[in-house]
């Protein structure tokens, strides 16, 4: 059975890909996986744990009144781990309900394919698109997606798998008018 593996963003771009994804999955009676992939690590905030160098420097001086150097050289580790899963939790169940919701979006254009859900964490999505490549038929990527340079005729995602996908990749050019 073939498989064509397409990359979805939320983007008008990557909608546009789905659905022509979806007429040369049922052209050639594919699998169709679409694939979202995110980096929930790099949303969330950093983690930050003092060391004991620069308590010991903040403890002495004296503009820092009120600074409780036992509070802060004994930091909840555990409840730091908690918020960080949590969040990444809820980027992950937001990224299968916008990637739900694209599909919802397209059923006409799906109906009748079989259609295989996604969801990559910590994962760049040119690093996973190129990955799932390997064992695809076909590669489906939209011309821009949602990055910054609107200007630029293919966005990062687009560059990067036409360069290193080791099956055919299509790039849908973005909808005029």
């Amino acid at each position: 059975m073939a498989r064509i593996v397409v990359g979805i963003d939320a983007s008008a771009d990557s909608k546009t890909a789905l659905a022509w994804a979806a007429e040369e999955a049922r052209l050639r009676r594919a699998t169709l996986q679409a694939v979202y992939a995110f980096h929930a690590r790099e949303l969330a905030a950093p983690e930050y744990v003092p060391t004991e160098h620069g308590l010991a420097g903040a403890a002495v001086n004296p503009s820092l009144e009120g600074y409780d150097a036992a509070a802060v050289a004994a930091p909840d580790i555990g409840s730091t781990l908690r918020d960080r899963g949590r969040f990444e939790d809820s980027a992950r169940t937001r990224a299968e309900e916008m990637l739900g919701s694209a599909l919802y979006e397209l059923r006409d254009a799906l109906a009748g394919v079989e259609v295989e859900r996604v969801v990559l964490d910590n994962r760049h999505p040119a690093e996973a698109l190129v990955e799932l490549s390997g064992d695809a038929d076909l590669l489906v990527v939209g011309s821009r997606g949602r990055g910054g340079f609107s200007e630029m005729l293919l966005g990062s995602i687009s560059h990067a798998v036409v360069l290193h996908a080791v099956c055919p990749v299509v790039v849908v050019p973005r909808r005029r008018g």
